[in-house]
């Protein structure tokens, strides 16, 4: 990832995608939030965030990067206008979204962008802040920003803020988003959502018992689009949800047993094959640029 600036002063910073390998829900907490447990995996795909640094100190987003959301509420801006208020920075920045992770999917595009934005503008800016004051910050953006900010694969726990490094195989990914979006407070309210599932130990997904998403259930009966794509993926290996959203996968060891599989969909499905990563192309980028 070439981080130089270019002639008309933006670098480009990649803000990978994610799939959460299995999801349950443990309990809720007493300030309504529920209790999870889930698998963070980075993929070596996604999004890609443009900076130009501005010397007036404002924070403005170019285009329209995803539709019917205001520049105000775009968590890009949030992240930026957090990072120089955490920091009392007086530089400001334009900011461009190529859009790549489809909204929606539970893929972590939105989360990820943000995280994006605070790790590249601290270093662009020299504002300073350690991983764990990045993390925090990412945190009151959203649960899964923390995830991004530190870039390496992971167990999660909490609200998912509560991660624990994890070691993953190599391995390549056959992704389908059917083009739904559910919001997620519906799901949390669904009376088919299991909320109460025993806690599991890392020793049980490594064995391969808990691979399961909780909203996988109720996403497939209330969406026809999500059950044909799980019917579709079924018959070349093994179907999973990723997150609250409605993008599904199916893992392999290589890159061309993944793209067989592809090529036995159904062509109108929008499907990628991408490998996962072994840390964030966030961290390479970054450390490319020191």
């Amino acid at each position: 990832m070439n981080t130089v600036v270019d002639a008309a002063g933006w670098s480009y910073w990649p803000a990978p995608a994610k799939l959460n390998l299995f999801l349950r829900i443990t309990g809720r907490r007493p300030d309504g939030y529920h209790e999870l447990q889930t698998v963070f995996r980075l993929l070596d795909w996604g999004d890609r965030i443009g900076l130009r640094l501005r010397g007036d100190g404002q924070v403005r987003r170019e285009g329209d990067s995803v539709p019917g959301v205001a520049e105000a509420d775009d968590l890009v801006v949030r992240a930026a206008i957090s990072l120089k208020s955490a920091t009392n920075c007086a530089q400001g920045v334009d900011i461009r979204v190529e859009k790549h992770i489809p909204a929606g999917g539970g893929f972590g595009g939105g989360s990820s962008d943000a995280a994006t934005v605070l790790v590249a503008l601290n270093a662009l800016w020299g504002t300073g802040l350690g991983e764990e004051a990045l993390a925090a910050l990412g945190l009151g953006l959203g649960a899964d920003v923390p995830v991004f900010v530190r870039g390496r694969n992971a167990w999660a726990e909490g609200v998912g803020e509560r991660l624990q490094p994890l070691e993953l195989p190599p391995a390549w990914y056959l992704l389908v988003d059917p083009g739904v979006h559910v919001p997620t407070a519906d799901l949390f309210r669904s009376p088919d959502l299991t909320r109460d599932a025993a806690p599991a130990k890392i020793a049980d997904f490594a064995s391969g018992t808990v691979l399961g998403n909780a909203f996988e259930p109720v996403l497939r009966c209330r969406e026809p689009a999500v059950e044909a794509v799980f019917q579709a993926l079924s018959r070349v290996g093994r179907a999973r949800l990723t997150g609250s959203g409605s993008g599904c996968f199916v893992e392999f060891a290589t890159r061309a047993a993944a793209e067989h599989a592809m090529a036995e969909l159904p062509g109108q499905l929008r499907a990628w094959v991408v490998a996962g990563a072994v840390r964030s192309p966030l961290l390479d980028a970054l450390e490319a640029k020191q």
